[in-house]
């Protein structure tokens, strides 16, 4: 399989995905680009929060749980120095809803970052990453 990016910019890419899907990269200005997209690290950042996410909603939607919200936000740092690697991530899991089944969110939860997510797996040989879920608006 082959995927390849194509420079558009003074540091701008555009890459199409082996499913057809388009992405922008930038650097920002103080980098050289433009600022016109999210950087590629940026990028890895929204992956992890995307894949870990979706196995969140799929095995909860398993479990038979409906009817709550969901967001995820990160909390990281990077190194100081190059190469400029994330050092440590925190995934925050925000549920919010009425009697939220605290067990099976953490089950799916764990499962994602345990089992089922390909970038947090490769991403956690390199960087520390911490989760925790954080729960709002319940009336239990």
């Amino acid at each position: 399989m082959e995927y390849s990016a194509k420079r558009i910019g003074k540091m701008a890419f555009y890459a199409k995905t082996p499913s057809g899907h388009d992405i922008h990269m930038d650097a920002k200005e103080a980098s050289g680009g433009d600022g016109s997209a999210p950087s590629p690290m940026e990028t890895v950042l929204a992956a992890l929060m995307g894949c870990t996410s979706m196995d969140v909603v799929s095995i909860l939607s398993k479990m038979k749980v409906s009817d709550y919200e969901y967001s995820i936000s990160a909390n990281y740092e990077y190194a100081k120095e190059h190469p400029k690697v994330f050092t440590s991530i925190e995934l925050v899991y925000h549920f919010s809803g009425k009697n939220l089944p605290k067990d099976k969110i953490e089950k799916a939860v764990n499962l994602s970052q345990e089992r089922y997510c390909s970038v947090s797996a490769m991403l956690k040989n390199s960087v520390d990453i911490t989760m925790r879920i954080e729960y709002e608006g319940e009336e239990n």
